[in-house]
């Protein structure tokens, strides 16, 4: 069963940066579709990005276009988000997400395996 584990997740200013990693174990995330998901206190969960396993393709929600990137590194096995000018309002607790379809989407219910979540804070 796939395990994901989220990690770099912290508290940054207003106009910084971060940058999230989704890793797993004994198996190879680039035979995954990977999709990063965020959930604010009292919202549903929303997806941010998403990079296909199948030419590695991508796609953002348009709140965070231009801002955030997702991208693999295949000799640590990591999907990482690189998330730059930060706004308070993308607090959240943010979570990588894997499937073994080849698609693109920001649905919750195209992805079947989560990791736990890392949270996010941009405050001054």
């Amino acid at each position: 069963q796939l395990q994901l584990v989220e990690s770099g997740g912290g508290l940054v200013q207003p106009g910084g940066s971060l940058r999230l990693s989704c890793t797993t174990s004994g198996l190879t995330l680039n035979d995954f579709t990977i999709g990063w998901f965020r959930q604010a206190p009292g919202k549903e969960r929303e997806g941010v990005a998403c990079i296909s396993s199948r030419d590695g393709s991508a796609i953002y929600a348009n709140s965070v276009k231009g801002r955030f990137t997702i991208s693999r590194d295949n000799d640590k096995n990591t999907v990482s988000l690189q998330m730059d000018s930060l706004k308070p309002e993308d607090t959240a607790v943010y979570y990588c997400a894997a499937t073994v379809k080849s698609l693109l989407s920001l649905k919750t219910y195209s992805f079947d395996a989560w990791g736990q979540g890392t949270q996010v804070t941009v405050s001054s």
